[in-house]
């Protein structure tokens, strides 16, 4: 019974989660970011202003949810690679994987919420910090997987230069939602390209952390 309570208490708190989230991406794209306010958010989810914070610490967190699953992805995928496969190339894959899918972690949010982004200085630095904890998260992956040492500068190098690529296609995925062009030829564009950029570290990188 302990177990069941807990599952339900669980499952509450993440439907409360996503009530919230929900009013607040309505509330954003139809009044920008920068005008939306927290007690807002909390009237039109008919919760407490404190419940928001409660889940939601900082307001950008609202806008980019997502954002544990993009700063821990790359790392992840290093460390869940296959047999033989280096870094480089189980990023690579998980990227066009990404993009078959049309992930809005990879960047295939849609216009209006792209636009919300693009629009607001607070999302856009919120949004680089997020690119950088990734980044840093992957550094550390890198580190740990290859056994490297503290003052070793190597897991910190591959991980700029791969993180780096990621930004780069991202911002691409971006800008090619706010040229009003869609996901399907988005994709098809993207892949290409992403084959190109990975393929430029293929020299450096190509055999680096091979699990």
């Amino acid at each position: 019974m302990a177990t069941e309570h807990m599952g339900l208490r669980e499952s509450k708190k993440q439907e409360t989660r996503q009530l919230i989230s929900d009013h607040a991406t309505r509330l954003f794209l139809a009044q920008g970011f920068e005008d939306t306010t927290i007690a807002e958010i909390a009237t039109a989810a008919r919760v407490a202003k404190k419940t928001v914070t409660n889940y939601f610490p900082r307001k950008e967190d609202l806008a980019l949810d997502h954002h544990e699953e993009f700063t821990a992805g790359l790392a992840r995928t290093v460390a869940g690679r296959e047999a033989g496969e280096s870094a480089l190339t189980a990023l690579r894959r998980a990227f066009l994987e990404a993009v078959e899918r049309q992930d809005p972690v990879a960047g295939f949010a849609g216009p209006a919420f792209s636009r919300m982004i693009a629009d607001s200085p607070t999302l856009t630095a919120r949004l680089r910090d997020l690119h950088d904890q990734r980044e840093e998260a992957l550094a550390r992956e890198l580190a740990e997987t290859t056994g490297a040492g503290p003052d070793d500068i190597a897991p910190r190098a591959a991980a700029a230069q791969l993180g780096a690529a990621h930004r780069l296609l991202f911002t691409r995925i971006q800008e090619l939602t706010l040229a009003g062009q869609g996901d399907a030829r988005i994709a098809d564009t993207v892949a290409a390209e992403a084959a190109h950029v990975f393929g430029l570290l293929e020299p450096t990188l190509g055999r680096y952390a091979t699990g």
